[in-house]
């Protein structure tokens, strides 16, 4: 984090020390920057500039403080509940709009030309910084292992040297090498459970006492189900086919605003 002495605004500035890096490591920091500098939106982090120095690589980008992950964090003491318990309608309202948020950054990425696939989704890599003309607050960043992928030549993407991205979010596919922006979702499918405290591997984690979340919590299970949909990646739903639902698995402001519990604070 530095302050500019011209404009005195905040930025995040990263340092890579080149010396010590191998040619696929240096390769990957670049993709980073080009990357960066082509997908100008306000769906990922703005990027700035970069320069070499000393043997150093500064990339100038947009700051944020927070990420999903400190959000994830410090969701059920916001929402004064433990863990284990279920959400309100509250909580639950607000996840949802992350998730729809952090939907569409990703569908951004994949109907870029190239479709660019990003390889790294984890809620470290998700962050926070509001718009406050479009009111969105989701960003995505951290594109070193980012690629494009041409979708009208070929039907995957080919990664033989290494194994890329965080296990725990990482589809199957992966490890074979052959892959598509499907497996962004999958990864999706992960932050989701993480987000929403849903165990797709145990149905009676969508079940709530809360009338209004009965069904909605329903539909959301079964939509993170599909996303996992392995070893058939190519069944997983597209961000816009979630998002296309996205009135079935959320609440609507007003039940929020109508409930109880609202009107009585």
């Amino acid at each position: 984090m530095v302050s500019h002495r011209l404009d005195d605004k905040i930025y995040a500035v990263k340092r890579v020390q080149f010396e010590d890096f191998s040619e696929e490591k240096k390769n990957q920091i670049h993709r980073e920057v080009n990357n960066l500098a082509k997908l100008d939106s306000e769906f990922v982090v703005k990027y700035y500039n970069s320069w070499l120095e000393s043997n150093h690589l500064f990339i100038q980008m947009q700051f944020c403080l927070q990420s999903l992950k400190s959000v994830l964090k410090d969701k059920p003491i916001v929402f004064g509940r433990q863990p284990e318990d279920q959400m309100n309608v509250f909580e639950y309202f607000i996840s949802c709009e992350i998730f729809k948020e952090i939907l569409e950054c990703v569908q951004y990425l994949h109907q870029s030309v190239p479709a660019v696939i990003h390889r790294d989704l984890k809620p470290d890599n998700i962050v926070i910084k509001h718009n406050i003309k479009s009111n969105r607050f989701i960003k995505l960043c951290d594109f070193g292992l980012a690629v494009d992928h041409n979708i009208t030549e070929s039907t995957s993407s080919r990664c033989e040297h290494s194994i890329v991205g965080t296990r725990k979010y990482m589809a199957p596919e992966v490890y074979s090498g052959i892959y598509s922006q499907k497996a962004d979702i999958y990864s999706l499918h992960v932050i989701g459970q993480e987000l929403f405290g849903i165990d797709v591997q145990d149905s009676q984690s969508s079940e709530t006492n809360e009338h209004f979340l009965k069904l909605p919590l329903k539909c959301m299970y079964r939509t993170l189900v599909a996303m996992m949909s392995t070893p058939i990646s190519s069944d997983r739903p597209e961000c816009r086919e979630v998002l296309a639902k996205h009135n079935e698995w959320s609440i609507d402001k007003s039940v929020v605003i109508n409930h109880q519990e609202f009107n009585s604070k």
